[in-house]
């Protein structure tokens, strides 16, 4: 029966199951069998990473032709002014060529954020702030590109949302597993 696994990606563990250098992957966390990642989440990203045992779900999932949307928590250094902000929405020139347009907004601290081991790094004269970031698109650490290339380094960058499917509920480490 196809099902799919949510599973919250802690900080720094890999989204595949073997590493030779002996970090923390997917097989730390995960005893199912037949189960894999449809899409990635680098190792320094947190938040929801989805798994599936069925082919043609992994594909629809993870093919941006798709453009199944994904929401990202992402702490930035800075304040982003509207100007910021616009720039994200309309599309950034990066190197592998321009974006899509993102949805991007300032909000407060998201409800249920956990501690992260380890913290970020803060400077006392410069204050962070969070953003809700929403692509169509899953570039090689995209989120990360996007916000430096506005003058904001992201700190912190969690995924909350992938299409409807969301970290509710699912702590770090943790997953749920949905039949489909």
């Amino acid at each position: 029966m196809p099902a799919i696994i949510l599973f919250n990606k802690p900080f720094r563990t890999l989204s595949q199951y073997t590493d030779a250098s002996q970090r923390s992957t997917l097989a730390d966390y995960i005893s199912e069998t037949g189960f894999y990642p449809a899409g990635r989440l680098d190792y320094e990203s947190e938040g929801l990473l989805i798994l599936t045992n069925d082919g043609r779900l992994q594909a629809k999932i993870a093919n941006p032709h798709h453009k199944m949307s994904k929401a990202y928590w992402v702490q930035v250094e800075g304040i982003p002014d509207e100007a910021a902000l616009q720039q994200l929405r309309q599309g950034i020139a990066l190197r592998d060529g321009l974006t899509r347009p993102a949805k991007a907004e300032l909000i407060p601290e998201p409800p249920i954020i956990w501690p992260r081991n380890p913290p970020i790094r803060e400077r006392k004269n410069i204050p962070t702030q969070w953003i809700k970031t929403t692509l169509t698109e899953g570039r090689n650490r995209q989120v990360r590109r996007m916000t430096a290339a506005v003058g904001h380094p992201a700190l912190r960058l969690i995924r909350y949302r992938v299409g409807s499917w969301t970290l509710d509920g699912i702590a770090p480490g943790e997953w749920r597993k949905i039949n489909v």
